[in-house]
């Protein structure tokens, strides 16, 4: 299939590698044509600590995704998450030649090219500048300043950055596994796409995304993202102390989590008991699954006060109409959302990667689990609207090098003379 509106998402996740091929319908839905899914052993909380076997599981993943789909994938729109990002705001601003003309998108982009000559901490580069507000001529609150007449043309910039170890990693794995990134997209952003709505934005929320290895948080206010943290903590803590806990396995703790866990010990009866066989003729293990719901809420507990903590940190707090929206894999835990409102006071919700889904997609994929695959998917096709003469974002036998400045390329340039 050679079709051009064809774009691949592949979540590097601590759990789960997955990816997810998808293009647009006659309404401007994305249908999801196949996806592949393997388990992620190189990768410790958001962060590649083992190339070789990151890349065995991206192939998995990738050759499910293919068989499924009857695609040839070669390029792909990667997710960027771990302890390592960061988030600062920053005034930007450029003087134009002339009044006379009308502020175009050139000179927009030429606001947004100078973000990325910021000078960073050594190691460090910077991932995506995000607009927040334009100026014009000292005039303040302009969402889009293009055909605006003006001299001075100022914003506030929202700049995520990141180490360039980590995402040269990332860049290494795909590179690999015999792929091309388009797009190195922060995850946090990549799940709000999937889950928010365009009103939600515009109220106020926080988007909390729990994966294995970390929790990723993002929040908006009138449409516009104000915060970004990751936290080096996730679902995989959690089955961590079930373990150490109730002295049992690993995968056995990751199954009591799932099927019997809950945030909120006091949903568990006292006398409810769970039976684990022993290992090799030993006796079966008896677990309380109030002891296990105990367990589970006093670390929940901890990464809700991390949140909570961004929360009050982004200055926020009492702007959030929309509340606290909940997903990836971490969300599936039982009255997760009643205790995020208990801990604190803000309405709570699941996210559903729906948003940007056509209305046949399997039950499958519009879980929470995938809403990063999702929305990596759906920031490809906003970028590609961008760039409609750009074929990077093309799934096809032949396609031409995207040309973008900054943090990728910088990458792609290391990374190439390494293997010259």
């Amino acid at each position: 299939m050679d079709a051009p509106e064809i774009v691949v998402g592949l979540d590097i996740g601590t759990t789960k590698i997955a990816c997810l091929v998808g293009r647009k319908n006659e309404h401007g839905k994305i249908e999801m044509l196949g996806v592949g899914k393997a388990p992620s052993v190189g990768v410790t909380r958001g962060v590649v600590s083992n190339i070789e076997k990151t890349v065995q599981s991206i192939r998995t993943a990738v050759e499910e995704a293919e068989a499924k789909s009857g695609v040839e994938i070669k390029v792909v729109n990667v997710g960027i998450a771990g302890q390592h990002i960061k988030s600062l705001q920053h005034r930007g601003m450029i003087t134009r030649d002339s009044i006379e003309e009308e502020i175009n998108q050139q000179d927009v982009d030429a606001l947004i090219d100078d973000m990325y000559k910021l000078v960073m901490m050594p190691g460090e580069e910077i991932i995506h500048v995000l607009p927040q507000e334009y100026i014009v001529d000292r005039q303040s609150g302009v969402k889009d300043p293009i055909g605006m007449s003006g001299v001075q043309l100022e914003a506030n910039f929202h700049i995520i950055t990141g180490a360039m170890a980590s995402a040269k990693n990332i860049y290494k794995c795909v590179a690999k596994a015999g792929l091309e990134v388009a797009e190195l997209i922060l995850e946090p952003l990549a799940s709000a796409s999937a889950v928010l709505s365009d009103e939600e934005k515009e109220a106020g929320v926080v988007l909390v995304d729990i994966g294995g290895g970390t929790t990723d948080i993002a929040i908006f206010h009138d449409g516009i993202i104000r915060h970004t943290a990751v936290i080096p903590f996730g679902g995989n803590v959690i089955t961590e102390d079930i373990k150490e806990g109730c002295t049992i396995m690993q995968r056995q703790a990751e199954l009591l989590k799932t099927k019997f866990g809950t945030a909120l010990s006091n949903q568990s009866q006292e006398n409810e008991i769970v039976c684990i066989p022993g290992l090799r003729g030993r006796d079966p293990k008896e677990i309380s699954v109030k002891n296990l719901s105990n367990i589970i809420n006093a670390r929940m507990a901890e990464i809700i006060e991390h949140v909570y903590y961004e929360i009050k940190n982004s200055g926020y707090e009492k702007k959030l109409i929309g509340g606290i929206v909940i997903t990836g894999g971490g969300s599936q835990l039982k009255h997760i959302s009643q205790l995020f409102e208990y801990a604190t006071g803000m309405d709570a919700r699941i996210g559903f990667p729906n948003e940007h889904l056509s209305s046949n997609t399997s039950n499958n994929l519009t879980s929470p689990l995938f809403a990063t695959g999702v929305g990596l998917v759906a920031k490809g096709f906003e970028n590609f609207d961008k760039v409609l003469a750009s074929k990077a974002y093309i799934n096809t036998r032949t396609h031409s090098e995207k040309t973008k400045g900054g943090f990728f390329d910088k990458i792609k340039n290391f990374f190439d003379e390494s293997v010259d």
